[in-house]
């Protein structure tokens, strides 16, 4: 596909060719109105700007590329492929022997973009607005608008059509650091812009304070954090003034980081040596911050702790009621060789002598 681009950007061309066998895939330039003048093309040619990547299949696949584009960059560039085995041999004409397809690029000159130098916020600075400014100076025709982008994403409410455009943080904090970029959109010409970062210290505004495990188990701790350029991220154990740093070469360990994020796993946790504070530490060319995490370890029967004591109050009460009733007073305690009542008889012996009566004998 044919292109325009601005001095300094980067293009590709893409040439896909399918034959039997497969085709031989050649690259060529010619400069705008001399396509009789075409000149092959080699993988780091014009100061090592050029980049040719081809790969072989069933298919032929070839990637052309040139950066830091410059105007005499502007021409033809013809992706020639063939398969025939006569070609190359000079004596033939390359128009029977390979077939072409061709693409147009343009180069103009990148339109000029005065702009407000890096902001670097800090504890001096915080609170107070900041404006971020650019002048469209020259360009090489009358541009369309403009408008405003944080971290590749447009600014709402930003477009504007004149040249001199103006962005203003009122409160800036550390979640307002990024590259933020000015736009200016053309007709028929590629959009041109201009780069200011605003730079702060990492703030960690998210962790987890604490974690609750078993031994034997995993634990997670992460932290996120604001803050721009991204930090860069470490973890260290934290024993009083003391501390470990924390890597992925143990084998349990793991740390994962991707720009204002980072997670670290650790693996079969240990109820002696894991236990402790954590800390993450967010760095950059303007500062660090860190943040602490608790990691708590119990024991793998620690769930069996309530009913365990329950069990101890039941073997201790029973034991205490068979001492209490070996302790019983020897009174307290029926002898079985007793006899329980007085002894019946059936005799009448008794009853004769109680009915005898007695006579007085003079």
């Amino acid at each position: 596909m044919s292109e325009t681009k601005l001095t300094g950007d980067t293009f590709e061309l893409y040439c896909d060719v399918v034959g039997n066998p497969v085709p031989e895939i050649q690259w060529w330039y010619a400069e705008i109105n001399r396509a009789d003048s075409f000149k092959q093309l080699w993988d780091g040619a014009r100061k090592r700007r050029v980049s040719i990547n081809t790969a072989y299949g069933y298919n032929g696949v070839s990637v052309l590329g040139i950066t830091r584009l410059v105007l005499e960059d502007s021409g033809t560039y013809e992706c020639r492929a063939s398969n025939d085995p006569r070609r190359n041999d000079l004596r033939q004409n390359p128009a029977t022997t390979w077939i072409r397809a061709q693409a147009t690029i343009s180069v103009l000159q990148k339109p000029k973009i005065n702009a407000t130098d890096q902001i670097i916020m800090t504890p001096a600075t915080a609170g107070k607005p900041v404006t971020l400014q650019c002048n469209l100076t020259t360009a090489h025709n009358p541009h369309e608008e403009s408008f405003w982008m944080k971290n590749g994403l447009e600014i709402k409410n930003t477009r504007t059509e004149h040249r001199n455009t103006a962005y203003r943080i009122v409160k800036p904090r550390a979640d307002d650091s990024g590259e933020y970029m000015c736009v200016y959109t053309f007709g028929m010409a590629p959009n041109a812009n201009a780069t200011i970062e605003v730079k702060a210290r990492p703030d960690v505004t998210g962790h987890k304070r604490s974690e609750n495990k078993k031994e034997g188990e995993n634990a997670m701790m992460y932290c996120k954090s604001v803050g721009y350029p991204h930090p860069t991220w470490t973890w260290r154990k934290v024993d009083g003034k003391d501390y470990t740093d924390i890597d992925n070469s143990t084998g349990r360990f793991f740390i994962t980081s991707r720009e204002n994020y980072t997670e670290l796993n650790i693996l079969n946790l240990d109820m002696v040596t894991d236990p402790g504070t954590y800390q993450c530490n967010a760095s950059n060319v303007i500062g660090a911050t860190g943040q602490t995490t608790i990691l708590r370890v119990r024991s793998r029967i620690a769930a069996l702790w309530p009913f365990l004591g329950v069990l101890a109050e039941i073997i201790i009460l029973v034991v205490i009621i068979v001492v209490y009733e070996k302790r019983k007073r020897p009174d307290d305690i029926i002898d079985d060789d007793e006899p329980v009542g007085p002894m019946k008889t059936n005799s009448t012996n008794n009853h004769k002598d109680k009915n005898t009566r007695q006579r007085n004998t003079k």
